[in-house]
């Protein structure tokens, strides 16, 4: 039975029956590989000949050709393809489709080896189907031949107009543009077109406000997406003008109304410059070499366009068109941007700040960068943004009649063909799989995807076993014509191993990928024939493909090519893994030691943004997942700092241990960290953690004043501990008086945790859901100023075994400071059910409410209802405020958060914590000028034995953020990466004997350490009151 199926199967492939697949992916995807009328023709050229006999159209009632047009064309329309040898899409389709011994052709996307595809390659491979990918259909020229990309910079640049002419109203701009709709709502292009054309007679006849005029269109790249913008752009009256023109062109603004828009065309040459100021610009050497280049499109073109229309393909290695800084930088000198039309949806890519993607039903957001804050209106300070990442369905009828009057042209051959022999080249190339195997010119996937397999950081990998090893860069055209295929090809056949440490793919022919080899080999002899071999595939005169080697290293030490100086020979040396905001400030103070610092990011711009200005350092990328080569960089340096999420520090500790080199961590010691103790102590190692500011800095304070009292013979009867990350006074200017460097789900989700102490002899317990009741008032008579007050935070009984009290003090107490009302406020929210994190069924539907009508119904209103007046009583008589001024002081911080505005809740929002968080982080984001503020203050009650009068020792720190040159270095980076950077240099310096994993409570540590701190302008004041 089972053969008589496969026999059954095998004879439907080239059968010459086509299937068409509904498109499942999205529900704006209303596109087709083959219209109706392609069908027909088809149909009536396969008649009573050796050609298509049949179509059979799966249903579908949002594709943009009904099926009632596929059946007047003669095709079927069932949900059922069993009878189909090939069948076609768009995009990939469900599992479930993929059908035993069929040919498909759809964009799949796994010819990289993109590892989200995988399981769909693996499917196609499983049940020995065949795959054709529309992507890799090129013609003689080398371009793709089926693709969208003029559609989507039509479509882009119609749906930027429309929400132009409603960003111009909101400013006080009345202009043509407004009576725009976006591309979806016209029935054609041509439809769409004629609206232009229209705006563009008006602007003609009646020109645009002298207040947005001259306005200028930059377009980024000249492909077809930036054609297709253009293509629309052409039908307003405009002049193009080049770079060069621009500042001259800007001069008239504002002065007279304009009746035209300009058009600059902007390339890679107007993008960057050579660093050498003696080369000019070679494209083919910035392709290989983009380090030798340094942006320059924020200075010479952003400062005088109205709107980017951003086009190119962009990866991580070259430098970014717009970082947040740099359009920071020129907003304050009086930018003239008003929005960004990111055609390419590269999210967090050329253009930094576009960090999401939009909707076709929502397409907009709009950024404040003064303020560094995301909106979703129209209105206030900023800039429009809009990136949607599926244009070209917008046009689905024209974008479908373009696609399939090129796929009808060769999807005869692919239907009647049984062997991949009978194809003409152009889709043999195109041909993945072939009857569930790979065909040779992707064979190379398997390759890449094992290179590609995650694993364990703690876990080295891949080339150890290997005597040669060096670092190969590979850049070209990689993929798109095969020479990935031919450099591992000679790798492996001349003995040689490799493993895939990066990958960078173009998104289309025109564009490089960008590949990094580790190769390993035995002989020394194999390793120069690999790379002459691969020098000679290198040909410059092809210029498809280029190549860069590193050192060749002996003993299994790899190295990185772009950094063969890494260290100097006579250094100690750090590596500083993650670069976030603390990570500055210990590189400057280990530079500053004449200490060689290595700062590694998996963002090589994040490494070189940390490193800049700072002598003896070096920035590289690295990704900590890649444990052979984060085990190589840890192997280079004397000591590692990790800044990196806890999660990762165990398994960087087993590297540390097997490297023999010291780690320090600003992190708490967990039990993952903990059980690697003693094997840490039987290497001689040491693993300093908790080397922050709060652990850290109250480590070594609240050591020092209770060692000095043990010294003396005393006893600590009490020991207290408040520490809390503020800003300073000019910067609480919100009703919480608190704000965010960082998404606040950590420090809401803190809030609602269960604390312990001691007081007075008796252990005293706080519910989670009672911590924001049990607040304080916390005042300092040396800071009358400061109105705080203080919550208990979490455990503070483990403190009295960690400092060696437990036996002694009747009071063991930790606390977190906050400015005063804060906690009212807190527990209100709480009351209300704004900490809830369960889905909240009002956010299960669509259309989703607005936040107004959100809060209306947490508080048991009408949706239409809910003044302010009526929401303070509503908290009131619901008993979650006991006095009127609380309920106001909730309702003021409702209001300023945005819970009061006729705004619809985000789709990504899911429950009521989850828009809180949303909340907090856009409405109480530090601006860039603002200043944090670091507290800690500890009080040790001291008796004696001897008749020495009891004693109250007070320990104080109070530190604020620095604005240096612009650039603002936060308290809270400074008190928690110069104790990690103390700690690095105390063990380079062999101050700390102690090995093992270890705090800093020890006097090797602490006592040194503190020195440092205040040698460091990190001051602690310190008071003794006798009682």
């Amino acid at each position: 039975m089972g053969s008589t199926n496969l026999q059954e199967n095998s004879i439907l492939l080239g059968n010459g029956v086509v299937g068409i697949l509904a498109e499942s992916i999205n529900i704006w995807e209303r596109r087709a590989p083959l219209t109706p009328s392609h069908c027909a023709r088809l149909l009536l050229s396969g008649k009573g000949k050796n050609g298509i006999s049949r179509i059979v159209v799966q249903p579908s009632t949002k594709r943009i050709h009904h099926d009632s047009q596929y059946e007047d064309a003669g095709c079927q329309i069932s949900d059922d393809l069993s009878e189909c040898g090939l069948i076609i899409g768009i995009k990939q389709p469900k599992m479930e489709m993929i059908l035993p011994d069929r040919a498909y052709a759809f964009f799949s996307h796994t010819h990289k080896a993109q590892k989200e595809n995988m399981p769909l390659l693996d499917k196609i491979l499983e049940e020995r189907a065949s795959l054709y990918d529309y992507e890799l259909i090129v013609g003689d020229n080398g371009k793709r031949l089926l693709a969208f990309g003029k559609f989507a910079g039509r479509a882009g640049l119609i749906d930027f107009l429309h929400g132009l002419g409603q960003r111009y109203l909101n400013l006080g701009y009345s202009t043509p543009f407004l009576s725009l709709g976006a591309s979806y709502m016209y029935p054609s292009l041509a439809a769409a077109k004629a609206a232009i054309i229209s705006v563009g007679e008006e602007i003609a006849t009646l020109g645009l406000p002298a207040g947005i005029s001259p306005t200028i269109f930059v377009f980024t790249g000249d492909g077809n997406v930036s054609q297709g913008a253009q293509e629309i752009f052409k039908l307003l009256p405009h002049t193009f003008v080049g770079v060069d023109e621009l500042p001259k062109l800007s001069m008239g603004r504002n002065k007279k109304r304009d009746f035209q828009v300009y058009g600059c065309v902007v390339t890679s040459k107007d993008m960057v410059s050579p660093k050498d100021p003696t080369k000019i610009f070679n494209k083919a050497e910035y392709y290989t070499h983009p380090e030798h280049y340094e942006p320059v499109f924020h200075k010479n073109v952003a400062p005088y366009a109205s709107i980017i229309v951003n086009c190119m393909y962009w990866e991580k290695r070259f430098p970014r068109l717009l970082s947040t800084k740099q359009f920071e930088e020129i907003s304050k000198k009086g930018c003239n941007l008003v929005g960004i039309c990111d055609i390419t949806c590269d999210i967090g890519g050329s253009i930094e700040f576009v960090n999401r993607s939009t909707l076709i039903e929502k397409p907009f957001f709009r950024y404040d960068v003064l303020n560094d804050s995301y909106h979703d209106d129209m209105a206030n300070d900023g800039v429009i943004c809009l990136a949607v990442d599926i244009l070209p369905t917008e046009f689905s009828r024209e974008a479908s009649q373009h696609f399939g009057d090129i796929l009808s042209k060769f999807v005869t051959s692919l239907a009647l063909s049984k062997e991949i022999n009978e194809l003409p080249s152009h889709l043999k190339k195109a041909c993945i799989a072939h009857k569930g195997k790979l065909t040779p010119l992707y064979e190379y996937i398997p390759r890449m995807r094992k290179s590609f397999i995650d694993s364990s950081p703690a876990t080295l990998i891949g080339l150890s076993g290997k005597k040669y090893t060096t670092l190969v860069s590979l850049s070209g055209h990689l993929f798109d014509k095969f020479q990935i295929n031919k450099a591992l090809d000679i790798i492996e056949s001349a003995g040689g191993s490799f493993h895939l440490l990066s990958c960078t793919v173009g998104q289309s022919t025109d564009d490089f990928s960008y590949s990094e080899l580790q190769v390993g080999v035995d002989e020394i002899t194999k390793m120069d024939k690999i790379l002459d071999s691969l020098a000679v595939l290198a040909n410059p005169k092809e210029r498809e493909f280029s190549l860069k080697f590193g050192k060749v290293n002996t003993n299994e030490t790899e190295h990185d090519n772009n950094n063969n100086d890494l260290i100097s020979e006579n250094k100690s040396s750090v590596l500083i893994l993650g670069a976030g905001r603390v990570c500055r400030p210990a590189a400057e103070f280990l530079s500053s030691k004449e200490v060689h610092v290595i700062v590694a990011s998996l963002f090589q711009k994040e490494a070189d943004e940390i490193v800049e200005g700072i002598i003896n350092a070096t920035a590289v990328q690295l990704d900590v997942k890649d444990s052979e080569k984060l085990a190589f960089y840890v192997s280079q340096v004397d000591v590692v700092i990790s800044l990196l999420p806890p999660i990762f520090h165990a398994s960087l500790a087993n590297i540390c241990i097997e490297k023999k080199k010291h780690m320090v961590t600003a992190s708490y010691v967990d039990d993952t960290m903990s059980k690697l103790d003693e094997i840490a102590k039987s290497t001689g190692i040491s693993i300093l953690c908790e080397m922050g500011l709060d652990p850290g800095i109250d480590h070594m304070m609240a050591m020092k004043m209770i060692d000095e009292a043990h010294k003396r013979g005393g006893k600590v009867k009490g020991f207290t501990s408040y520490c809390g990350g503020l800003p300073s006074p000019q910067a609480a200017n919100n009703p919480l008086a608190y704000k965010f460097s960082w998404n606040p789900a950590g420090a809401i989700r803190a809030g609602r945790n269960s604390a312990i102490y001691m007081s007075q002899g008796e252990t005293v317990h706080v519910d989670g859901k009672e911590l924001y009741d049990s607040a304080k008032s916390f005042r300092l008579s040396e800071m009358p100023a400061f109105a705080l007050e203080q919550l208990p935070n979490r455990n503070s009984l483990i403190y009295g075994d960690l400092y060696g009290i437990s036996n002694e003090a009747s009071t063991i107490y930790r606390a977190t400071l906050r400015y005063e009302g804060f906690s009212e406020i807190m527990a209100t929210f709480g009351k209300i059910g704004l900490f809830e994190t369960e889905q909240h069924l009002m956010l299960a539907k669509t259309p989703m409410p607005t936040f107004k009508a959100f809060i209306n119904h947490l508080f048991g209103l009408n949706c239409s209802s809910g003044n302010e007046e009526e929401l303070v009583e509503r908290l009131i008589k619901l008993g979650h405020c006991k006095e009127k001024t609380t309920a106001v002081k909730t309702v003021k911080t409702l209001k300023f958060l945005g819970f009061l505005e006729d705004i619809l809740i985000p789709d990504s929002c899911s429950s009521a914590f989850e828009i809180i968080c949303q909340k907090m982080e856009e409405r109480l984001a530090y601006s860039n000028n603002e200043q944090d503020m670091v507290l800690l203050h500890h009080e040790v009650r001291v008796e004696f034995s001897d008749g020495q009068l009891a004693e109250k020792h007070e320990g104080t720190l109070l530190e604020f953020g620095k604005i240096e040159n612009g650039k603002t270095t936060t308290a809270m980076a400074l008190t928690v990466g110069v104790p990690a950077a103390i700690g690095a240099l105390l063990l380079l310096q062999n101050k700390v004997q102690k090995r093992g994993v270890i705090r800093p409570i020890h006097s090797q540590v602490y006592m040194p350490a503190l020195e440092m701190l205040e040698a460091a302008g990190i001051k602690l004041l310190e008071k003794v009151e006798t009682l």
